[in-house]
């Protein structure tokens, strides 16, 4: 059994931040400094007192949606984040309560920044799906 992507959801909070906004409102930098380094022309940042879960909840649904999937039936809640709402308990614990998805599923976080989603996916695959401990996730 080998894992696929049936959905992908995404949640963009506030306006757009471009670079040229963030060294106006002083940071030490440029739009050419952080483009030529990194090819970020402009982000989104979230309102003060907007928690990871609440972003994730959205992307949650969008993915459910796009798959066509309940939330009773997911197996597992990994949240790749290097920003939980808690350290306890994980944010993929709350987008579980907040899904309404089933009791009793595995729901946990791995925080490793920038290469979570692929360590997410990694992990779902090799020790949920190819044990078949879980169907969808």
């Amino acid at each position: 059994m080998y894992a696929r992507v049936t959905g992908t959801g995404s949640c963009l909070p506030g306006k757009p931040v471009s670079n040229d906004d963030l060294a106006a409102r002083g940071v030490d930098t440029s739009d050419e400094w952080i483009v030529s380094r990194t090819g970020i022309r402009s982000r989104f940042l979230a309102t003060p007192g907007t928690t990871s879960s609440e972003l994730g909840l959205v992307a949650a649904q969008h993915a459910l949606e796009m798959a066509g999937v309940a939330a009773s039936d997911i197996d597992l809640i990994i949240v790749a984040t290097s920003t939980p709402d808690f350290i306890f308990p994980s944010t993929a614990c709350l987008i579980q309560n907040k899904l309404g998805s089933r009791k009793g599923a595995a729901a946990f976080d791995v925080q490793a920044v920038c290469s979570g989603f692929v360590y997410a996916l990694g992990i779902a695959e090799s020790s949920f799906v190819r044990a078949v401990t879980a169907k969808r996730w």
